[in-house]
């Protein structure tokens, strides 16, 4: 894919400080995929087992929501993390600003999809469990394992879609600072295309977030009022929806920042670090979920019962007075 021959190569593409950058980063980049590989196959192993556990109808549609986000958490440790790993080692391997190589557009796409898949597929976990304890006879009625597939195969395909427009000349993908990983343009969008890509991965993902928020709050607030029991998955998706808004907002809001206020975009020629620490903290999510999920269930269990039991009383205490 080439890019429009009259952009000049950002200033820190020949910088002499890119071997500490890299070296300081390799280890990092090392653990995180690893250590994050390692959880998501744990945690897969884990509810493979306990399978049985979850054959039921009411429990089939969040199985099948959880082995989809720890497959989409595992692939985004694993592929672009082999990328970076790669970029890392072979200090050689120039990545080029004005015509960035099939190397960084596919791992520009790998980050695209694998970064949106995780924060979809949580909400619709979220907005499953709204369904199922807001309107009960109708989920048990209307929605099905098969619809549930369904909007996996949907979101996927648009994830996938989003992530490969920039290969068929609709956009680009960039080198960013220190040149060790590849995104769509943040601080220099070469066209107007590359603009909306941008707009677009963040207003999707930020949506993602905040129906994830939304729907966890109605669900709370049902479950309170009901007095019911089955708050082992709204724990669960209320602390990963928590865990995904601290993780992916920084990043995500940054990116629409920079869109929209054009004096920011070309006030540092791209050498940003804190665009660096927001997309360190984003695959932070993808270790975290599994053990959220599956590994500290019993932990975050015990402890959300008892911070549900001090807020129940507390509710009622107040309607009696």
């Amino acid at each position: 894919m080439n890019i429009n021959s009259t952009e000049q190569p950002s200033p820190w593409l020949n910088s002499s400080t890119w071997p500490s950058v890299r070296s300081s980063g390799i280890g990092m980049s090392c653990f995180t995929m690893t250590f994050g590989a390692v959880s998501n196959l744990t945690a897969l192993g884990i509810l493979a087992k306990s399978h049985v556990r979850f054959q039921r109808q009411s429990k089939a549609h969040f199985l099948l929501l959880t082995v989809a986000l720890l497959l989409a958490d595992l692939g985004g440790h694993v592929i672009p993390g082999a990328f970076a790993l790669y970029l890392h080692m072979d200090p050689g391997y120039k990545m080029q600003a004005e015509t960035p190589t099939i190397f960084c557009q596919i791992f520009g796409a790998s980050m695209v999809f694998f970064g949106l898949c995780p924060l979809l597929f949580g909400c619709v976990m979220a907005m499953e469990r709204c369904v199922a304890v807001t309107q009960p006879f109708f989920h048990a009625a209307m929605i099905t394992v098969t619809h549930v597939r369904r909007v996996v195969l949907f979101l996927s395909s648009l994830a996938f879609m989003l992530a490969v427009l920039p290969l068929f000349a609709m956009g680009t993908y960039t080198t960013q600072f220190p040149g060790t990983w590849c995104f769509l343009p943040i601080h220099r969008s070469l066209s107007t295309a590359d603009t909306y890509l941008a707009l677009a991965f963040s207003c999707l993902g930020l949506t993602a977030l905040t129906l994830s928020l939304f729907s966890n709050i109605l669900t709370g607030l049902a479950l309170l009022q009901a007095r019911m029991k089955l708050k082992n998955m709204m724990t669960q998706l209320a602390v990963i929806t928590v865990v995904s808004c601290v993780c992916w907002s920084p990043f995500l809001i940054h990116i629409l920042v920079m869109q929209i206020n054009q004096s920011l975009r070309f006030s540092n020629d791209g050498q940003d670090g804190f665009t660096l620490l927001s997309l360190r903290m984003a695959s932070w999510n993808q270790i975290l979920d599994p053990w959220v999920y599956i590994l500290l269930r019993r932990v975050v269990d015990h402890v959300a019962l008892l911070l549900w039991t001090k807020i129940n009383n507390l509710y009622y205490m107040c309607l009696d007075k």
